[in-house]
């Protein structure tokens, strides 16, 4: 699935509120790219409640983290990962305290008629079943929280030395989905709830939450937000309307 340029998407949406000033302007909400479809159906759901709708943008948490360090408009920040918020609370870009919102499990991900097993109790077999010459698609390691997740992962089963240059770092989980789906790639390491998106691929293991830290998603506003629908979106989505849809996509609580 490929996503918009999130500065592109960010600015556009912002471009063509301004040119209705005269309606109520939801808020700016950057989240995860793996929040792409559930957070869409919960802005939904908030707007029909007669609120303004939420204008959403997705990306890897590192890059919207960037997009707010360098001044880009927006009101609330939604991460996959706790590192990238703490950078921005560090740095004065949050407002008041952050929630977890909503947690997640690492699973790998092959094409749907793939013949490829996959037994991470063995984990050595990982690296055998690879054809040769193939590489694993995840986010990238070094700043993508999906692909950090899965380096730890594959450093605590012992298999990142053998794999770290078998990987085909993605610019977010959904473009490492991407190439699993488009068969670019015979595994793939994304979200559980990544894989129920996809009738592309199946899950073929559920990598052990014990191997990385928990995936957590902080949720926060930001310090900088203009909007005065900020605060009531950020209480819904804590709330039991938006609980049961997140749910419904496969997320967990915290």
């Amino acid at each position: 699935m490929k996503l918009l340029s999130p500065i592109l998407a960010l600015f556009a949406a912002i471009l063509l509120l301004a040119g209705c000033s005269k309606e109520p302007e939801g808020p700016v909400v950057l989240a995860a790219s793996s929040l792409q479809d559930a957070l869409t159906e919960v802005a939904d759901s908030w707007a029909a409640e007669g609120h303004p709708k939420p204008v959403l943008s997705f990306a890897a948490s590192s890059a919207l983290a960037r997009q707010v360090e360098s001044g880009a408009p927006a009101d609330i920040f939604i991460s996959a990962d706790e590192d990238w918020m703490d950078t921005l609370a560090e740095g004065g870009f949050v407002k008041g305290e952050r929630a977890d919102l909503l947690a997640n499990r690492l699973v790998l991900v092959a094409p749907f008629d793939s013949t490829l097993e996959v037994d991470l109790d063995n984990p050595s077999a990982l690296l055998l079943a690879l054809p040769p010459g193939s590489r694993v698609a995840m986010g990238d390691p070094e700043s993508v929280p999906a692909g950090k997740y899965g380096k730890a992962a594959f450093e605590s089963l012992g298999l990142w030395d053998g794999l770290k240059d078998r990987i085909a770092p993605a610019e977010n989980v959904r473009a490492a989905l991407a190439l699993v789906e488009a068969g670019e790639a015979p595994l793939g390491v994304v979200y559980e709830t990544d894989a129920l998106v996809s009738d592309r691929v199946k899950v073929v293991a559920t990598v052990p939450p014990e191997s990385h830290p928990p995936i957590l998603y902080p949720a926060a506003l930001l310090a900088a937000s203009p909007s005065d629908e900020a605060q009531g979106f950020y209480t819904f989505l804590s709330g039991d309307k938006a609980r049961a849809i997140f749910t419904r996509h496969g997320f967990r609580r915290p």
